[in-house]
């Protein structure tokens, strides 16, 4: 009762909150607004990943004065955020009339001029019509839902591109089209159903909705070819779906295994070993729904079998459920049963169920054909727009082929001209050679002639100039004599004055060279001590690091040995030995299945008996693992603390009544979980051994790995400074951590950049 009263206050609030500023919206186009408010941004950033959160904030700023001056767009806004919250939080909607009003005005603002906004106000107006479709579905009108999901698609499909379609954008039309799909699938148009749930499954790839989204819409592809009892094609997806899925630990999982099981028992696979699954899947069951499920599911193995008495024992406590469904299915087998068996009087009870419960032919013909409409009319549509945008590519293809071709004539025409044109020009070329030759012979004759007389004038010049030179080097001669007389003179002088300088030269010399000899010895002493004094230092250097790598060495001794003890004094605990105890003599291979070794499952006094022994030997386990992913779940710690004992992934599997593959996956999942390359066993031995380590401190200046643990940035820091141009993978190394650990802290570390680039940059610390 209070729940519900809550809940009544809760939509109050909402709806009284977030129409006093939302008008119905005009006939004419609405302004250009600027966008969302940032409190509602937030708001729906925060409830694609935590709806209980965000329900939480909108509730608060329902209340908040900030409502009051919302504009007509965030006013709408608001309205499509709170039923979508409703929604999410599994509420019934409680604002119908101005979620309808919010969804005409998107429709409106959709054509606004401006791409960003066109785009913005699209993805609003899809979410509109996809929430209101919701709002229909809840009602029982499925027509009007089915319309509402198929106008979602074509908004999206009209503004966005196929490149556009990823994060939030491709988890909606994931969720719409699974929406579409078990539209279809609860009124039996398999095809249909296939067809949105593969649309939804390659927008879940780009973007997954969930951990668990693709082996659940391969689940749910599987269950419409069981619909249409294609066991081979249903067996497939099912196994894809469990390929694909990492947790085992859901109910999604479970659906898959006993669907598959069922399937086996169908195609005769595996019969005995399929109602094992289907026994393991009802003992995991969680709520009262699912055990009713399991129970439908192997009372119809029975009944195929003829086990009646079985089968009643399973069948029955499924027809007392007040789901309708549920009920329908067993009622059908229930009625065949007590036939069978002579009941007249309960077969007839459960025949007038199923004669109560069934719609009239004519009404279901009726849906399924105006669902059969709609979904048709948008496929086609879809082919119509499809055409189009191929007839486009065709077109632009032609003009690529057509435009080359005009261009290729174009140029030949061109040649031809051109060619016309040379033609021409050689012509005119040789008339005008001809010319030509006639004048150069009347030059050639008066060349001649003006040749003969240049010759005549040049003979008597010739005749002049040979007198003259003559002459001139008589004159010539005489003067280089006496040039050659005066310079032997002054190179007997220059040789008198140069042998003085020499002698008083060589006299001054030796008192420089003894000056400088001197100097000599004085700096070759000065450099010998320097080096003297440089030895020392590196000597005492050298002794100083000796001593600490000893120091080192007997810290990692004690470490080793303390290590030892506490490991001995831990596999000593009764719990330890219980455990070994239960494992003593058994055979297990790595083919071993979990339902083998039910008789040694652990109990959850068993894992909390470990727990408290892993806490009184290693004190702070947990909490180094969960400071390297807080994320770790309760079943990821108690499988490390197997791994504590030394245990193999066979054992494990068998202690945790699990598959081996199952165990395998899991330990994978914690190796990129915590970022470490090594196999977990290994890890978590070292992990042991760096909390010896940190609890006996260090020696002689060294610091262990569980001082590293303490401080990676502050470490990384002195490796950076002492070896500029040390690699990310030298740090992993020497820090016993993975690469992209130390990727990551580095990313985080604002004062140290890298300067250049691959192997020639170096490490800076902006100080």
């Amino acid at each position: 009762m209070k729940a519900r009263l809550f809940i009544a206050l809760l939509a109050f609030a909402f709806t009284v909150a977030c129409t006093s500023k939302v008008k119905a919206p005009e006939s004419a186009v609405p302004e250009l607004v600027e966008g969302p408010s940032a409190e509602l941004g937030a708001i729906d950033s925060l409830m694609w990943r935590q709806p209980d959160s965000a329900l939480t904030v909108m509730l608060e700023f329902a209340g908040s004065a900030e409502v009051d001056s919302l504009d007509e767009f965030n006013g709408h806004y608001c309205q499509v955020l709170i039923s979508e919250l409703l929604y999410k939080n599994d509420w019934k909607q409680s604002n119908r009339e101005e979620l309808l009003k919010a969804v005409g005005y998107f429709d409106s603002i959709v054509g606004l001029d401006g791409v960003d906004v066109q785009k913005q106000n699209a993805f609003l107006t899809a979410r509109a019509h996809y929430i209101n479709g919701v709002g229909f579905y809840e009602k029982g009108d499925v027509v009007n839902a089915c319309a509402e999901y198929l106008k979602t698609l074509e908004v999206m499909e009209a503004h966005f591109e196929e490149n556009e379609l990823a994060g939030h954008k491709a988890r909606f039309l994931a969720y719409t089209y699974n929406r579409l799909g078990d539209l279809f699938s609860e009124q039996f148009m398999m095809e249909s159903a296939i067809t949105c749930y593969e649309n939804a499954l390659v927008y879940c790839k780009i973007s997954p909705t969930s951990p668990i989204g693709i082996p659940n819409i391969l689940y749910r592809i599987g269950k419409q070819y069981d619909k249409k009892n294609e066991i081979e094609n249903a067996s497939l997806y099912y196994g894809q779906a469990l390929e694909n899925m990492a947790a085992t630990e859901n109910i999604v999982y479970r659906n898959i295994v006993a669907s598959k099981a069922l399937c086996d028992y169908k195609s005769g696979v595996a019969t005995d070993s399929s109602l094992e699954e289907l026994y393991y899947t009802l003992k995991c069951s969680d709520t009262e729904k699912e055990r009713l499920n399991r129970y439908l599911t192997i009372g119809g193995i029975h009944f195929l079998e003829r086990n009646y008495d079985s089968a009643i024992f399973y069948l029955e406590p499924v027809f007392e459920d007040n789901d309708a469904g549920l009920q329908t299915q067993a009622a059908g087998y229930l009625r065949i049963v007590y036939d069978s068996i002579g009941d007249v009087e309960k077969s007839n009870v459960y025949m007038r169920f199923l004669t109560n419960q069934k719609k009239p032919d004519g009404e279901n013909k009726a849906l399924v054909s105006k669902l059969e409409d709609l979904y048709k009319n948008y496929s086609n549509q879809k082919l119509e727009k499809q055409a189009e945008t191929e007839r486009e590519i065709a077109k632009k293809k032609v003009l690529d082929t057509v435009v080359p071709i005009g261009i290729a004539v174009a140029l030949a025409i061109f040649c031809v001209l051109i060619w016309r044109n040379r033609r021409q020009l050689k012509y005119q070329q040789e008339e005008a050679d001809k010319a030509l030759g006639e004048a150069e012979q009347e030059h050639e004759k008066e060349l001649r002639l003006w040749q003969a007389e240049a010759d005549k004038t040049l003979e008597e010049t010739k005749k002049k100039y040979e007198e003259e030179l003559r002459q001139l080097k008589a004159d010539t001669e005489q003067q280089l004599e006496e040039v050659e007389r005066k310079h032997q003179q002054w190179i007997a002088k220059a040789k008198e004055r140069h042998e003085e300088e020499l002698r008083e030269q060589r006299d001054q010399s030796k008192k420089e060279i003894e000056k400088t000899k001197k100097r000599h010895e004085e700096e070759l002493e000065a450099e010998r001590l320097v080096y003297q004094k440089e030895q020392e230092a590196l000597r005492q250097n050298l002794r100083q690091r000796e001593e600490q790598v000893n120091a080192l060495e007997t810290a990692m001794v004690q470490q080793r040995e303390e290590a030892s003890r506490r490991r001995e004094a831990f596999l000593k605990e009764p719990i330890c030995q219980h455990i070994n105890e239960l494992l003593h003599g058994r055979h297990i291979t790595t083919r071993d299945t979990s339902f083998k070794h039910e008789a040694i499952a652990l109990k959850e006094e068993d894992y909390k008996q470990l727990k408290e022994a892993v806490e009184r030997h290693y004190a702070g386990f947990d909490n180094a693992l969960l400071s390297r992913c807080p994320s770790l779940r309760h079943s990821d710690l108690a499988l490390c603390h197997l791994h504590l004992m030394g245990l193999g992934e066979g054992e494990i599997a068998a202690l945790r009544s699990r598959t081996y593959s199952g165990i395998k996956k899991q330990n994978e999942s914690l190796q990129e979980k915590l970022g470490v390359k090594e196999d977990i066993a290994s890890y978590i031995l070292r992990v042991i051994e760096g909390l010896c380590g940190t609890q006996n401190g260090t020696q002689g200046g060294t610091q262990t790995n569980g001082a590293i643990d303490d401080d990676l940035d502050a470490w990384i820091e002195r490796q950076i400074k002492d070896h500029p141009k040390i690699t990310t993978e030298e740090l992993a190394e020497k820090s016993h951590k993975g690469v992209r650990t130390i990727k990551r802290h580095i990313s985080m570390m604002r004062h140290i950049r890298y300067v250049g680039s691959g192997y020639s940059g170096h490490w800076e610390v902006i100080e």
